[in-house]
């Protein structure tokens, strides 16, 4: 394949670049070193919060982009790109209805911190994997002394199943996306990957024709949309799979080094 145009990869991190154990290769920090030397920028976009995703990236983390929140919020290096907040009357009416649900997790994201109001352990103990910054509080709708970007909703079966079909009603005034198996994100309507992208490659100059993504689930496809060199994993949703132009293998089995190394290797960059 000719990987010639290519200046920009970005991609997803849980399902894509993260193995099952949330680690970022030491094999994908030799690659990257290989693609900032010849001027091919990257950029992490993850459902993560901000500061979970810098954890995985401490030695590059002055030198990439990251997009969290599904696209909401935007950082290089110290630099703030852009936020998409959430409006408060939204923040109300999707706690009310997650609340009714059995089962459900919700976890209110902010630009400072997340909050969660559940004393659950084993929930607490898997959420801490996605949220290095956090506050348990009493009451998530007394929560306002900060900015926020989202609403996660958490179910330990499946998310699509148990808490879509109660807030799809909220898809005319918000962005509803079901963002992994067991995730559910509920967020402005600006605040997606595809938009984020697309606001990234305006500013820096990069066309859709330049551009590689790689991504695993539903949160994944606007941002998919948006490069000619779009790839699923191996272990993508079916709907990653139908609208990406290529397929790669699995996260567990460094399916976006494994193409890196193509991409390298065509541009005799090594």
């Amino acid at each position: 394949m000719d990987f010639s145009k290519v200046k920009l990869v970005v991609t997803d991190m849980d399902g894509t670049l993260l193995n099952s154990k949330s680690e970022v290769s030491n094999r994908f920090f030799e690659l990257y070193y290989q693609l900032k030397k010849h001027n091919i920028q990257f950029i992490a976009a993850s459902g993560r919060q901000y500061y979970s995703i810098v954890d995985r990236f401490v030695e590059i983390k002055d030198e990439i982009t990251i997009v969290a929140e599904n696209g909401a919020f935007a950082m290089h290096g110290n630099q703030e790109l852009f936020t998409s907040e959430l409006p408060t009357e939204y923040i109300s009416k999707s706690i009310n209805t997650l609340r009714a649900l059995n089962n459900v997790y919700i976890v209110l994201c902010g630009k400072n911190s997340a909050y969660i109001e559940t004393k659950d352990e084993q929930f607490i103990n898997m959420f801490k994997n996605y949220y290095s910054e956090y506050r348990l509080v009493d009451d998530l709708s007394k929560v306002t002394n900060d900015t926020f970007f989202k609403i996660a909703a958490y179910h330990f079966d499946c998310s699509e199943t148990h808490i879509y079909p109660a807030v799809k009603q909220f898809e005319n005034d918000m962005q509803v996306i079901v963002s992994g198996e067991h995730w559910l994100d509920i967020s402005h309507n600006n605040a997606n990957k595809g938009y984020a992208l697309n606001l990234l490659q305006n500013k820096l100059g990069i066309t859709k024709e330049e551009t590689m993504v790689f991504g695993d689930y539903n949160n994944d496809l606007k941002m998919l949309a948006l490069a000619d060199y779009s790839y699923a994993m191996e272990n993508a949703h079916p709907n990653v799979k139908n609208i990406a132009k290529y397929h790669t293998k699995s996260n567990e089995n460094q399916g976006v080094e494994h193409i890196l190394e193509q991409l390298i290797n065509s541009r005799n960059l090594i």
